[in-house]
């Protein structure tokens, strides 16, 4: 079953959007992700944990954290 994973991520620039999804596409068995500029949110569908995802984008030096109802503004 695949989960799904939502985080806030600082989405500042295309050079930061382009690290950002260069570092999701290295995951395996990932069925879909989307990054929306808008609310600064990272979606990631598939094999894979909210922990391995943070991780991975703080390598590429990237503060992310997790997304809840809280994060939007209406």
């Amino acid at each position: 079953m695949a989960n799904v994973v939502e985080l806030k991520v600082g989405l500042h620039c295309e050079e930061c959007i382009k690290k950002i999804l260069k570092t999701i596409k290295k995951f395996e068995d990932i069925e879909a992700y989307d990054v929306d500029t808008k609310l600064n949110k990272v979606t990631v569908t598939g094999n894979v944990t909210k922990e391995e995802v943070i991780k991975a984008l703080q390598k590429i030096g990237k503060q992310a954290s997790n997304w809840d109802q809280d994060s939007t503004t209406n």
